[in-house]
């Protein structure tokens, strides 16, 4: 792939200059840090990203940089294009520095959109320079898609609340130093949910069982058995949970997309550099025209998913209006999209393409969850559906 080609969605109108600016280098950055940065220990390793992104500045995107510019964010508040440049990147780089920075964006985003000044003073800092790593709890056993579902309770206690459930899919579990916890405070249904700052050390918070999945990163089953959390530790007020979650997922559900985009990206620059060297038959694998058509229908599936990314963005960040439908959309198609295009890659690879450690097979395995966590594709096109009957005939 040219240099022109890979480059090309920088100059597109839903970007500014500062956008490709940003790409471009942090791209640098990963091409030299990047390979330094293994480790067997997933655990260790994402430590190790946390830490590196954070000296080097990139976390500062995280979180925003607040009224009197003392939170540590790198913009005036979270930019939802500059997210997914940075997701895009370091997803074509190494997949646990993509998590490494998603997860502290979602993880301490609840904080950035409702919390209050002292809440944002003591952990948004912490989360920009890398020194705390944050996690959002939001999923149980029977609550995943159905957030309203969700059965954790918080009962008032004095000036505290004492909160009693499980959570479980939980990113960062048990290496965060904080989680955004959603409870029941209130009745059955959305309404009765609000979201609390727990520190991991808060007696009662118990990191149950540690999740084995098919792309390794932190990830755990979380219990808490009378977990005394001050009040004031309560994010925006009683029975604002579910709107938090919402928003907070309106924000980085899209830059998802973007991750995928990355992964994809990455397959089909692997893939041309392949197909050009693999001799078969008396031919390169390139000169087959089965070849040539796999990849411009990969090329094509990408340039459509990068196309309904940047639009939700530019939506959210530009006309600053609500982007549900726009995100659902992206992030549906992207990751769909991706998975096509990195099993259409891998299958010219042949065997080499499902050798373990090979670039194609980690790509496999990497993209797989981003069609079901923040919400699964069959949920996008629910939320898809009930935006457009919500809209005049």
């Amino acid at each position: 792939m040219s240099e022109r080609q890979a480059r090309s969605w920088l100059q597109w109108p839903f970007l500014e200059t500062r956008h490709g600016v940003l790409a471009e280098s942090l791209d640098r950055w990963c091409q030299e840090h990047a390979a330094g940065l293994a480790h067997d220990d997933v655990h260790i390793a994402c430590r190790q990203w946390v830490d590196a992104l954070g000296r080097a500045g990139w976390l500062r995107y995280c979180v925003p940089a607040g009224p009197n510019a003392d939170l540590g964010g790198a913009l005036p508040a979270l930019d939802a294009r500059s997210l997914c440049v940075i997701r895009e990147t370091l997803a074509r780089h190494h997949a646990l520095a993509d998590f490494a920075f998603a997860m502290q964006g979602l993880g301490s985003g609840a904080i950035s959109l409702a919390g209050d000044p002292r809440q944002q003073a003591a952990y948004l800092p912490a989360v920009a320079q890398g020194r705390k790593i944050a996690a959002f709890a939001l999923s149980e056993p029977d609550a995943g898609s159905d957030v309203a579902a969700l059965q954790c309770r918080a009962q008032p206690s004095g000036q505290d609340y004492v909160l009693d459930g499980c959570k479980t899919w939980i990113s960062n579990g048990g290496l965060a130093d904080f989680y955004c916890v959603f409870a029941r405070t209130g009745a059955s249904g959305s309404g009765g949910i609000s979201a609390f700052i727990v520190d991991a050390d808060t007696p009662g918070l118990v990191v149950q069982e540690q999740i084995d999945v098919i792309s390794p990163h932190p990830l755990a089953t979380l219990r808490l058995e009378h977990c005394r959390v001050p009040a004031h530790q309560m994010l925006g007020g009683a029975g604002q949970g579910f709107k938090i979650a919402m928003r907070t997922l309106d924000v980085f559900r899209t830059s998802v997309a973007a991750a995928a985009l990355g992964f994809a990206r990455r397959a089909l620059a692997e893939g041309l550099d392949h197909v050009r060297q693999r001799r078969m038959f008396g031919r390169t694998l390139a000169d087959f025209q089965i070849t040539q058509a796999a990849l411009g229908d990969a090329a094509t599936e990408i340039d459509q998913s990068a196309l309904l990314t940047y639009r939700a963005a530019w939506v959210r960040d530009v006309q600053q209006v609500s982007s549900t439908m726009e995100t659902a959309m992206a992030k549906m198609a992207a990751t769909e999209a991706a998975q096509r295009v990195i099993d259409r890659i891998q299958q010219m690879f042949g065997g080499k393409g499902v050798v373990r450690g090979h670039i194609l097979e980690r790509l496999y395995r990497d993209i797989r969850a981003l069609r079901i966590y923040e919400g699964a594709t069959e949920v996008q096109k629910l939320i898809i559906s009930r935006e457009l009957l919500r809209s005049p005939a």
